[in-house]
């Protein structure tokens, strides 16, 4: 089984990141491979960076049609383009939002977010709306932290996003906690075991998921 992962931006440290977490998580009949969206913006954002981005990520997934993929992951916790992405491709298309806040919610927790900066929060807090679980996630937090920033001053933004996931423990009555952006995938295990509770990656959660699809179709 072959799962394409596609990074909507066009920052490719990020889906290198994105690749080596899919891989980690993957059984061992997935073979599973992470492409760079190019045209996309650097980093998404917000709302209007997610629409600039949709037109290429939807050129990146016709090529992994064409290259007979089983399965196809947006790997923005946005879920960036997830319902043209569906409607283009014909095959199991799933978001590393949606993917984790289903996993979170199947643990039997309620759960918060900590995400990048406030501009990404209303569009996560729809996608929680949109898909029933904004009951058992209390609040999506930003940790003030630029999406490159992860990328490129990788220890000052996991100090930041450290300390809100405890403001988060403190304050929100949750159980797990979900990491509200693709460039914190290398975080979860470190974060589950700094702060007592599953903190859970959408990238690897996504792997599981997509799988699952496959095998049910």
């Amino acid at each position: 089984m072959r799962i394409l992962f596609v990074n909507p931006n066009s920052t490719v440290s990020m889906t290198e990141k994105i690749e080596a977490a899919a891989r980690a998580a993957a059984a061992p009949d997935v073979t599973v491979e992470a492409r760079t969206s190019h045209g996309g913006p650097p980093a998404i954002q917000g709302r209007e960076d997610g629409e600039a981005a949709v037109a290429p990520l939807l050129k990146e997934l016709a090529r992994g049609v064409d290259d007979g993929f089983d399965a196809f992951v947006i790997a923005c916790f946005d879920d960036t383009g997830l319902a043209e992405a569906r409607a283009a491709t014909g095959r199991p298309v799933i978001g590393i939002g949606q993917s984790a806040f289903h996993a979170a919610a199947m643990r039997g927790a309620r759960f918060s977010v900590v995400t990048t900066l406030a501009v990404s929060v209303p569009v996560i807090e729809e996608n929680l709306a949109a898909s029933g679980l904004d009951r058992v996630c209390p609040r999506v937090r930003a940790s003030g932290v630029p999406v490159l920033a992860l990328e490129t001053d990788p220890e000052p933004s996991e100090r930041a996003v450290s300390g809100e996931i405890g403001r988060a423990l403190a304050e929100d009555d949750i159980g797990a906690v979900v990491l509200g952006c693709a460039g914190m995938a290398d975080l979860a295990a470190r974060m589950t075991r700094a702060h007592g509770l599953p903190v859970i990656d959408g990238v690897a959660a996504a792997c599981g998921f997509a799988r699952t699809l496959v095998t049910l179709a």
